[in-house]
């Protein structure tokens, strides 16, 4: 009697697969159920490109992404000779202002007259507004070094004696 019950479960379970399986088919013919096969879906594996593309659009980091390539490709936009005593330091997105430091002050004067061209270069490889102005800043300057004759109360590198 036992193994009649243990027979009879079996087969309801087999048909139940059985029925399943029918009923999915049939779901996939209609279009209810994705299914993987030779056509393209949304589970398809995307290429790294277009993944990143997508995340930048979808966050909206176009501006962020697109001063970073120009920071990769600063030497081709501004030359080599200026690229060589110039390099940008990053980009605040807020006042759409590009900083860039120079090794020296005559890089740095040279810099800010050819701003205004600079400027319009970048806002034509990169989308007008994408950068306003342009911050040139000169060499950065260690804390004043302090000589063995040193002046009271001085205040800068000039006023030591040694």
């Amino acid at each position: 009697m036992d193994l009649a019950r243990v027979a009879l479960r079996a087969a309801k379970e087999a048909a139940r697969a059985r029925g399943a399986a029918a009923q999915q088919k049939r779901d996939v013919r209609r279009g209810r159920v994705p299914r993987s096969g030779a056509g393209r879906d949304g589970r398809d594996p995307v290429p790294l490109g277009a993944a990143v593309n997508g995340l930048i659009t979808e966050r909206g980091w176009e501006a962020p992404a697109a001063v970073g390539g120009v920071m990769g490709r600063w030497p081709q936009l501004v030359g080599p000779e200026v690229a060589q005593h110039c390099e940008p330091q990053r980009y605040d997105e807020e006042e759409r202002t590009l900083t860039v430091r120079c090794d020296s002050t005559a890089w740095a004067t040279q810099l800010r007259l050819l701003a205004p061209r600079l400027v319009a270069r970048l806002n034509e490889d990169l989308g007008q507004g994408t950068v306003l102005l342009l911050k040139v800043r000169g060499p950065e300057t260690g804390a004043p070094r302090g000589g063995r004759l040193r002046a009271p109360g001085s205040k800068g590198p000039g006023d030591t004696y040694g």
